[in-house]
């Protein structure tokens, strides 16, 4: 009884210390006070400021656009590098299996750093001093970040698959590349989607490689590709965040919470539905 006790007041507390910041910055986005402690009524004012804020509006376009191309970008490379592992040798699956948990246990300031070298390099040797940063830096920086965790949402579900699958589709007429169509993707289709999902959290949170691999481009034009992290960053520079950033936070916090709650009422429709299948199935055999 004492340890359930114990245990339900860790993770109480845990929750409490998570989504207790997160509910002051809700409450005090209905406020047009400047310091989040003084309430000056309830109003819409910081909403309406939001969306006629041009800087933060070309913030969230970039910062949206990135996640959406990297995301995609990485979720092919990390899925095909996992079903080409999978079917590998063993000696060459554990060698790209350890290439791929160097990203992933890495320091984000050593590949941050790593690709600027890179890409220095590259611009001094190759293209004789230009300057290569610009939205192209930006997005392969984000690649290298996310492919490696597609790759480990991806390894998973192959790992559950049946691999007498795959030869069961060859045997029967397919070619690799219509097997691995009709056979292989339908079984890792959520492990992609996670991997999907988590690629553009990756993405919309990231400071540090944004930071360092940025250039001019996207909505931004001539300038330095700001998104909300590096435009949050040098507003906390000059001095307090901008209230119209409050209900930002609001919106981000209502549409995760809410693409959450689909996924999961998905699921749970899913496995209701698999669940009946079993049944009936098993009702027809006796």
């Amino acid at each position: 009884m004492v340890k359930k006790i114990l245990a339900y007041s860790y993770i109480y507390l845990i929750l409490l210390l998570m989504y207790v910041p997160i509910l002051v910055l809700i409450i005090f986005s209905f406020t047009n006070a400047t310091y989040i402690g003084s309430w000056n009524g309830f109003s819409f004012e910081l909403y309406a400021a939001l969306f006629q804020s041009e800087e933060i509006m070309v913030a969230v376009g970039n910062t949206v656009i990135i996640a959406i191309i990297s995301a995609v970008c990485a979720t092919i490379l990390g899925s095909l590098g996992a079903i080409g592992g999978f079917y590998m040798k063993r000696r060459g699956r554990a060698v790209l299996e350890n290439i791929n948990q160097i990203p992933v246990v890495n320091a984000e300031i050593v590949m941050a750093l790593s690709l600027v070298v890179m890409f220095v390099f590259i611009g001094n040797m190759i293209f004789g001093g230009e300057n290569l940063f610009s939205f192209w830096t930006l997005l392969v920086g984000h690649i290298v970040l996310s492919a490696p965790f597609v790759y480990l949402n991806v390894k998973p579900k192959l790992q559950q698959m049946d691999p007498s699958l795959y030869e069961a589709a060859l045997d029967l007429g397919c070619g690799p590349r219509q097997a691995l169509y009709r056979v292989v993707l339908p079984e890792i289709i959520p492990g992609i989607f996670s991997g999907f999902m988590l690629a553009i959290t990756l993405s919309l949170d990231d400071f540090i490689i944004t930071a360092f691999t940025r250039g001019s481009g996207l909505l931004s034009g001539a300038n330095n590709i700001e998104t909300i992290s590096t435009l949050v960053q040098a507003k906390i520079k000059k001095g307090p965040i901008p209230p119209e950033m409050r209900p930002l936070t609001t919106i981000i916090f209502l549409i995760v919470l809410l693409v959450v709650i689909g996924i999961s009422i998905y699921r749970n429709k899913g496995t209701s539905y698999k669940n009946v299948m079993r049944k009936r199935l098993r009702a027809r055999r006796d």
